[in-house]
């Protein structure tokens, strides 16, 4: 992966001050670890007339497998073939642009303690890629760098030189040159948009990534044509993300074109004088009340029966008391989410060794789920049609046995009290039912009596005093033989 930044000058601006702004002296050629590889810069050229620094990303694919924990270009976790056979290591992507900031970060700020007048600087600038993935074409190139000012040449590249007819690839060899534009700016253009024209970053676009785009994209982003597009696609398509980035764009378009602060447009809202406490949501006291029965029953090795997409594992990894945490769902999607919410591409050895996500069905009995501490199953078993619980009840505390069982499910008596929900819906279009305090206690102490448990309930959620709590809980604790023929 290969990028070069070409300048020129004269005796009073020679073209070597490249090397003030990149803070990497011509004369050497340097190696910066990357999490996916190794960066390397140099200068093929350093004249005062004419200077070249070059980027080369020497991407490794074993990381990069590792790292990727099987997922393909798209994140698809069964692309398997997509681990070993695709083109990060050639083409510029994502890869390129994250390495870009990391290595010209002060670069990229339009910093330069030595010569602090260098960086507003405009300059003549010529950038090549030989290899970039661009999904929508050299049309699409150019639609995108032309409005900031560069001259764009951007070549297919012919998928075989030796079989013409087959056409040309997805790829282009690109170049631009601009007569006067800042470094910074150029290399805040590159950030931004060598991703957008991949389409496919390759790590998990988190909501701190709008601020991120705004950041970068200052000055150039707000008034760009394609201004939709690139949002779109650098927060790879995620909607809600993309509004908001949207939004906050037009908000600085508006202050931009009425010359004045963002501050003093989005102003429709008088600020708040006081701080109201807002209610903890019941999705984190349930969250709040498993980790505390967990505690007490001094589990170290936990599995998340029903996983979803992660939210109680994000929980348990922040608490080192648990030194072995399982995922376990039926659906591959919620688990590529939970890969990507745990960011497991990118967590480091240590942590990735507490965690695991595999996929499995709890109404089978599996050998994977044998020998650990507890088991939880959070807000599972209403998704279940009741002549399938008997298969759970024996694949969880029939084969898999784990010490503590915590089992939580909404109460639907509580129902009443939501008002938004209409009289006699579920709470969730999934559920295939909700029980009653009364009939969650009956299922609950028939599995204990079954399966040699003990077992004590607990509310979650304010405990009205007519319906109860919104969400029970039941606490299943193994007992000796003994205890279970008393029980």
């Amino acid at each position: 992966m290969f990028l070069t930044i070409t300048t020129t000058g004269t005796p009073e601006r020679p073209a070597t001050d490249l090397g003030y702004l990149l803070h990497k002296h011509p004369d050497k050629a340097q190696a910066f670890s990357t999490s996916y590889g190794t960066a390397h810069v140099l200068y093929p050229e350093a004249e005062t007339g004419r200077c070249t620094a070059a980027l080369l990303l020497e991407v490794d694919a074993v990381a990069l497998v590792r790292r990727g924990k099987g997922k393909g270009r798209g994140g698809a976790p069964d692309a398997a073939l997509a681990q070993y056979v695709n083109d990060r290591p050639y083409a510029a992507s994502s890869l390129l642009a994250v390495a870009l900031s990391s290595v010209f970060s002060s670069a990229m700020k339009g910093v330069c303690n030595a010569r602090p007048e260098l960086p507003g600087q405009a300059r003549p600038l010529r950038v090549e890629v030989p290899a970039l993935p661009a999904r929508g074409g050299p049309d699409l190139v150019r639609k995108l760098f032309e409005p900031l000012g560069w001259t764009v040449t951007a070549a297919p590249v012919p998928l075989d030189t030796e079989f013409p007819d087959w056409g040309d690839s997805r790829y282009v060899s690109l170049v631009l040159e601009a007569d006067a534009l800042t470094l910074a700016e150029a290399l805040r253009h590159l950030y931004v948009l060598l991703p957008v024209l991949d389409d496919a970053k390759h790590y998990w676009v988190a909501p701190d990534e709008v601020d991120k785009l705004l950041r970068v994209g200052e000055g150039w982003l707000p008034g760009h044509p394609e201004q939709r597009l690139i949002t779109s696609r650098y927060l790879s398509r995620r909607w809600s993300l993309t509004r908001q980035a949207t939004e906050r764009l037009e908000l600085v378009r508006l202050a931009e074109t009425d010359d004045s602060e963002v501050e003093e447009i989005d102003n429709a809202v008088e600020a708040e004088t006081e701080t109201e406490e807002k209610p903890t949501p019941l999705a984190v006291q349930r969250r709040e009340a498993i980790v505390t029965a967990l505690r007490q029953s001094k589990a170290a090795r936990v599995l998340d029966l029903g996983c979803g997409q992660g939210q109680l594992l994000q929980t348990l990894l922040k608490d080192p008391a648990f030194t072995e945490i399982v995922g376990v769902d039926v659906s591959m999607r919620a688990l590529t989410i939970a890969s990507r919410r745990l960011k497991l591409d990118r967590m480091g050895e240590r942590m990735a060794s507490r965690v695991q996500l595999f996929q499995g069905s709890l109404a089978y009995t599996d050998a994977r789920l044998k020998g650990y501490d507890a088991a939880v199953l959070s807000e599972v078993v209403e998704h279940l049609d009741l002549p399938r619980l008997p298969a759970l009840e024996y694949a969880v505390f029939g084969s898999a046995r784990p010490r503590t069982v915590l089992v939580t499910t909404p109460n639907v008596e509580y129902n009443v009290r939501w008002e938004s929900l209409p009289a006699g819906h579920v709470r969730h279009g999934d559920h295939r039912f909700e029980w009653t305090r009364a009939e969650f206690r009956s299922w609950a102490d028939a599995v204990a009596e079954r399966h040699g448990y003990a077992v004590g309930f607990v509310a979650v959620g304010p405990d009205d005093p007519e319906v109860g709590p919104p969400t029970q809980m039941a606490v299943f604790t193994m007992t000796t033989p003994k205890e279970a023929k008393a029980a």
